[in-house]
């Protein structure tokens, strides 16, 4: 007895790919370095909210907090192998992955957040999604907006640049940041992120740099006294997808995941804007940590500016790539 073949309807269709996509639901992980309360976790959970509201509770994301998955540069090569599905890191760690993310940390480029949401959120920012994708295989969905790296320390105020002789401070291990401080005169220490508590507890090394926000999640001031408010770098950290993983997914979730990564960044932009100030509050308050300002930071610019920056130029996308930049925030080219 044959069989008819049967023609299948568009209603038919849709419903089986209804049913297939039903098939595919997913709860993807989410690498953060930081810990609870950070710009990070405050991002991913705002992601991970939008992304399960955009495809009606079908696809949800686990965020794994304190580095639970792995170092931020490991997560960066785990995605783009398609181990992982998204991490959110300092930009600093995806630039060894792709070098023109390195714009983002040449000291002084950003001279308040209003230049460091103008570039994230613009074309420069498209600009290193596409470089990020060609050269590492993953995608930027969105950005943390994390504020200044500030300086902290256990042994003295710094208010002026003669006060880091002699001080031993943890750096990430992005050249350009070593570099950095080289210019002010100290060897800084690379040292790994989930080192970096105990290396302060035990005195291993005396300071190290990054925003308030994150001093205050991962509880700094449990072994640190002192903060310099410093400016030489705006932390902004992608939030990263494997591009395989991306790509696996069909056109109505790749949509949810790109509106969710850009809904989160304006979210994000606007919580650094509200908690920052109480943040500074509660470290005070908290842990009686002490706050300074520097009394000569164009000289911390000066010497970052004229040492660093020509080093890198190659590797960021040129001499006129930077002017560009400049330019577009309303600044005079070098």
């Amino acid at each position: 007895m044959m069989l008819k073949k049967m023609k299948l309807t568009p209603l038919a269709i849709t419903a089986g790919l209804l049913l297939s996509a039903n098939v595919m639901a997913v709860n993807f992980k989410m690498a953060v370095g930081d810990g609870e309360g950070s710009a990070q976790q405050v991002l991913g959970k705002k992601f991970s909210e939008l992304l399960t509201e955009k495809t009606k509770s079908k696809h949800t994301a686990t965020l794994f907090l304190n580095g639970q998955l792995g170092s931020e540069q490991d997560t960066v090569n785990e995605a783009s192998f398609g181990t992982l599905d998204f991490s959110i890191l300092a930009s600093n760690n995806l630039a060894p992955f792709s070098p023109t993310v390195g714009i983002l940390s040449l000291p002084y480029i950003f001279e308040n957040l209003d230049q460091a949401a103008k570039t994230a959120m613009g074309p420069v920012g498209d600009e290193l999604t596409a470089n990020t994708i060609r050269d590492s295989g993953v995608r930027i969905l969105g950005w943390t907006f994390s504020g200044f790296r500030v300086l902290s320390n256990s042994k003295q105020p710094v208010t002026q640049l003669s006060d880091l002789k002699g001080m031993v401070v943890r750096v990430p291990k992005n050249e350009i940041m070593i570099d950095t401080y080289k210019s002010w005169g100290i060897n800084p220490t690379p040292m790994a992120w989930a080192e970096t508590f105990t290396a302060l507890q035990q005195g291993v090394v005396d300071g190290q740099d990054t925003p308030y926000t994150t001093i205050y999640a991962m509880k700094f001031g449990e072994v640190q006294k002192y903060i310099t408010d410093l400016h030489y770098l705006f932390l902004l950290e992608p939030l990263i997808v494997s591009e395989s993983v991306f790509q696996d997914q069909n056109s109505m979730t790749q949509e949810a995941i790109l509106a969710a990564g850009k809904e989160a960044t304006t979210y994000s932009l606007n919580w650094l804007q509200e908690k920052e100030a109480i943040i500074k509050e509660e470290l005070v308050s908290k842990y009686d940590m002490q706050i300074s300002t520097l009394s000569d930071e164009p000289a911390w610019a000066e010497a970052a500016q004229k040492a660093v920056w020509p080093k890198f130029y190659d590797s960021v996308g040129g001499k006129a790539k930077i002017n560009e930049l400049l330019s577009s925030l309303g600044r005079d080219k070098i």
